[in-house]
């Protein structure tokens, strides 16, 4: 009887261990899969732009996760938003940085995201013509062939940069490229205007600029966001991944790491003299701010009230309840940030 009771008491102690090693294996997945709604020029695995772009070139994900065993896999769409909703939708993705309008329209069609952080803000807006352009004003290019990639964020900076001019997009005869085909149709004339930044194509003779609009409420934004499903299985996980990438937000804010940012942009293919014009003159903390702040928060709802205009989107998208900002403010705090980015109000002025 005590032999019996003694083999019954390993064996409870046996399958306690086992479902103990269960639940530590469960804690932490496997790979961590995310996405960059991009590639550089000619499909480069490397985007320019953010403090994400700098993270994934510098490995600080990576590094973070190596003691763990945790792969970290970086998806890089040419294909842009669009694509990372179909890779989302097939359970290919667990984190993103994706535009507004693809993201708004990944959620009304029912795909379950969390908004982590901002990606990118206040960026000017170019629109470019080829070199020997006769158009003086936007106005001009009425009934032209207009390049712009539709289903991404620059459909909905299209509209805004529009409707600033008093036209619609029924004015053009739109096209869509990406961003790498779009500057090689402007570059052989292919196309009459696209919107992109104007510098190297304008240092090599081939485009110019129409029109610059410096007004952040019609900048493209970006978000960082996380799969509901990962999040509900690993928060501490998630929780690290923001946390890291807050940290590295604050790297890719300092003015003194500015030009080593660029040439990190540039190994995308666009050159760093685009990088250097576009960003040069504002504060690296504005532009690569993290924050989801009054500012984001009306951009996306601005977003959500285009594309149902533009009927780009079926239904209404309830925004609320989409962030998840207790991730952020964690890491704010346990970094010692939280004051450090300036909070902005809706017309994207400093509160």
């Amino acid at each position: 009887m005590r032999l019996l009771s003694k083999k019954i008491t390993a064996t409870f102690f046996a399958l306690s261990a086992l479902s103990f090693s269960f639940h530590i294996n469960a804690a932490v997945p496997k790979e961590i899969r995310i996405s960059l709604s991009s590639a550089g020029e000619g499909g480069k695995p490397r985007v320019g732009g953010s403090y994400i772009a700098s993270a994934q070139a510098r490995g600080v994900l990576e590094q973070e996760f190596k003691k763990d065993g945790i792969k970290v896999t970086w998806l890089f769409f040419p294909g842009a938003g669009p694509a990372t909703n179909e890779a989302l939708a097939n359970g290919k993705v667990d984190f993103a940085v994706q535009g507004d309008l693809p993201s708004i329209v990944g959620r009304s069609t029912g795909l379950k995201t969390k908004l982590l952080l901002s990606a990118g803000r206040f960026g000017p807006v170019y629109v470019v013509v080829p070199s020997d352009s006769k158009a003086k004003t936007l106005a001009d290019l009425r009934g032209k062939k207009f390049s712009n990639f539709k289903g991404t964020n620059g459909q909905i900076v299209l509209e805004r940069v529009l409707a600033k001019n008093g036209l619609s997009n029924k004015d053009l005869r739109i096209i869509s490229q990406d961003t790498y085909s779009a500057r090689t149709a402007l570059a052989t004339g292919d196309i009459d205007g696209t919107i992109t930044s104007p510098w190297s194509l304008e240092a090599r003779g081939v485009a110019k600029r129409l029109v610059t609009i410096t007004d952040r409420t019609v900048s493209p934004l970006s978000s960082f966001w996380v799969t509901e499903s990962f999040e509900k299985q690993y928060p501490e996980v998630v929780q690290r991944v923001v946390t890291t990438l807050v940290k590295q937000a604050q790297w890719s804010s300092e003015e003194a790491n500015r030009t080593a940012q660029y040439k990190l942009w540039a190994q995308s293919g666009i050159p760093f003299i685009d990088y250097k014009k576009d960003f040069d003159g504002e504060p690296l903390k504005n532009r690569l701010s993290p924050l989801l702040d009054e500012f984001h928060r009306a951009q996306i709802d601005d977003a959500v009230r285009i594309a149902k205009a533009s009927r780009l989107i079926r239904r209404d998208v309830e925004t609320k309840t989409w962030y998840e900002p207790k991730y952020l403010n964690n890491a704010l705090k346990t970094l010692n940030l939280q004051n450090y980015w300036t909070q902005f109000n809706a017309k994207g002025q400093a509160k």
